[in-house]
């Protein structure tokens, strides 16, 4: 998930960029109104996490603007303002949800998955299969001939979009951009090595390997 965090507060903004890289979230940070209404405007994010008290420019009318022009994209607004009139203004502005701070991040990220969920109904199925193995991405499970498969976050992201496009070529540009969130060649062997992990809890122990490295081109899953 693509997220965009609106957020003056440096020391809690760098908590939640750490806590949800961990959950496997790809995170940009504006630390001001002007700044987060124009990434929100120029990029497409999954879900934007507006604070609603900002230098330059306020939460709400950041919200207010992205829906006049037309905007969908899901909003949780942070406030450490929790009267019900707070909340019931900050949604009538165009925010989707409402967390008063101070928040456990269980909650924040729970209700980020949940609207993104809402907002992305037809993004296509919740579950993928390849041969005899399967994934699902509410759940984040991952068995193999029925074997739980333990991944970490990233690994998790780079087997479901390997899985999204089974029987494909998967350039590493397009996992660069879409695993990673990097729109250059970082020069380094990130995606090597996170693939050779990935092999070896997927194929090790299996007659017949699922992950392919496609000599020139890239990688691909396919039974």
């Amino acid at each position: 998930m693509k997220i965009l965090l609106i957020e003056d507060d440096r020391e809690a903004a760098s908590y939640l960029i750490q806590a949800l890289d961990e959950a496997g979230h790809v995170t940009h940070h504006a630390a001001d109104g002007e700044t987060g209404y124009a990434m929100a405007s120029g990029m497409d994010y999954d879900v934007l996490i507006v604070d609603r008290m900002l230098p330059r420019r306020d939460g709400l009318s950041i919200v207010e603007s992205l829906r006049a022009e037309g905007d969908a994209t899901p909003v949780l607004i942070l406030s450490a303002l929790g009267e019900v009139d707070d909340r019931v203004t900050g949604l009538r502005a165009g925010g989707d949800d409402y967390l008063t701070k101070p928040y456990a991040f269980t909650e924040l990220l729970a209700r980020v998955e949940v609207l993104a969920r809402r907002s992305s109904p037809a993004e296509g199925a919740t579950s993928y299969s390849v041969g005899d193995l399967s994934l699902d991405r509410l759940s984040r499970k991952v068995e193999r001939a029925g074997e739980a498969i333990l991944l970490q976050p990233r690994e998790f992201r780079l087997l479901e979009y390997l899985m999204k496009h089974a029987g494909k070529v998967v350039t590493r540009t397009m996992l660069l951009e879409n695993v990673w969130d990097y729109h250059f060649d970082p020069q380094t062997n990130v995606i090597d090595v996170h693939m050779s992990r990935l092999r070896s809890k997927i194929d090790k122990g299996h007659a017949s390997p699922l992950l392919h490295t496609v000599r020139g081109a890239g990688y691909m899953i396919r039974d």
